[in-house]
Parts: C-alpha cells; sequence; structure tokens
C-alpha cells in the first residue's frame, strides 16, 4: 500500500522519479527457517519489507512491517546489506527508486499468519527449501544466511545456497543484547 505522505507527494510530482527509503526485513526462527508472504500485489513469495514513515528508524520500520503483514514479532538484529536498486516503472506510470536497507531479524513471537490485504499466505520455509522467488527476495536471503553484514560484498561472491543461521545470530544463549531502539506501535 502507498503511504499517505507519497501519494501527497505524487500530487505535485507526478510521475517523476522518486528516491525513496525501502526496508527488507529476513526474519529467521529458531529452527533456523525463514519468515515470507505470498504479496496479493504479485501472487509471488517474498521477504517482508515496506516503507519508513516520515521520522521513523529503519529497524522500527522491519518491526512495525513484519508484524503488521505477519502477527510475527521480531527483533533486527544486524543490517546485512544496503544497496540502490535500479529505477522502477509502476503500471500507473509511476516511477521510484529504492534504497533498500536489508536487516536479519529474530523471530521472538507472534504466530504466522495473514494480517493484512498485502498478503495471501505467509509462512516459514527450510532455507534449502524455498518456494520459488523473485531474484531481490532470494538475494535478501542469501545476503541474510551468510552471517555477517555483506552490503560490500558482490553477490557473485556468495555461496551459491544459503547457511543456516542460528537462531540467536552468533550470541551465545542467555547473553542476547535487548536493541539499543525500542519499537513503537507494537503490542507486547
Amino acid at each position: 500500500m502507498t503511504p499517505e505522505f507519497i501519494r501527497e507527494i505524487r500530487e505535485h510530482a507526478g510521475n517523476r522519479l522518486l528516491l525513496l527509503p525501502g526496508v527488507t526485513a529476513v526474519v529467521v526462527d529458531d529452527l533456523g527457517r525463514v519468515l515470507l508472504g505470498r504479496r496479493a500485489d504479485t501472487g509471488g513469495w517474498s521477504v517482508i519489507g515496506g516503507i519508513p514513515e516520515p521520522g521513523e528508524q529503519p529497524a522500527d520500520t522491519a518491526v512495525r512491517e513484519v508484524y503488521e503483514e505477519t502477527a510475527v514479532r521480531c527483533v533486527p538484529e544486524q543490517v546485512v546489506l544496503v544497496e540502490m536498486l535500479e529505477p522502477f516503472t509502476y503500471p500507473n506510470g509511476d516511477v521510484c527508486q529504492f534504497q533498500d536497507t536489508t536487516f536479519r531479524c529474530r523471530a521472538t513471537g507472534g504466530e504466522a499468519r495473514v494480517n493484512d490485504h498485502e498478503s495471501l499466505e505467509v509462512g516459514w520455509f527450510e532455507p534449502d527449501a524455498l518456494p520459488p522467488l523473485h531474484p531481490f527476495a532470494l538475494h535478501r536471503i542469501r545476503h541474510a544466511l551468510a552471517g555477517g553484514p555483506t552490503w560490500f560484498a558482490p553477490a557473485a561472491e556468495l555461496p551459491a545456497e544459503p547457511a543456516a543461521v542460528p537462531a540467536a545470530a552468533g550470541v551465545p544463549a542467555g547473553q542476547e543484547a535487548a536493541p539499543a531502539w525500542v519499537p513503537e506501535g507494537i503490542p507486547e
């Protein structure tokens, strides 16, 4: 869904290119599975993501979008990819170019279910049994499961198959750190 502030900008900018922030969350559960949603607009499976609201921190956007779309609660653990995407033209003629920040997130609660009108289905998938995915989603999953920040590594240097990520993403059990930010608007 297009945020209201972007609709207001479009009233003045028309269809011209807008550079917009985007946030993607690759959510991994305690079993190493990846959370995906089947999008209502394309019918394809993808990772969860969206556009930050004005003033919203990217990590908060990841938490909000995951909860809004899937009812899963998560904690962003690491920025794994920062990438300027190619410009994209929507069917209505609007042109956007997104600067995407991808977070690897750890699921902390909630039951995966369709939680809004943007998804047809949601589910957990083993990294070696993913449904057909757009290269955008697969690229992000591979980076997130590679085990560290990789915004500087060309995609060709990543392993061909994603590896499982431990539930606490390398943090010893019992030593998980609380996030330095507090997400707003997500029920406890």
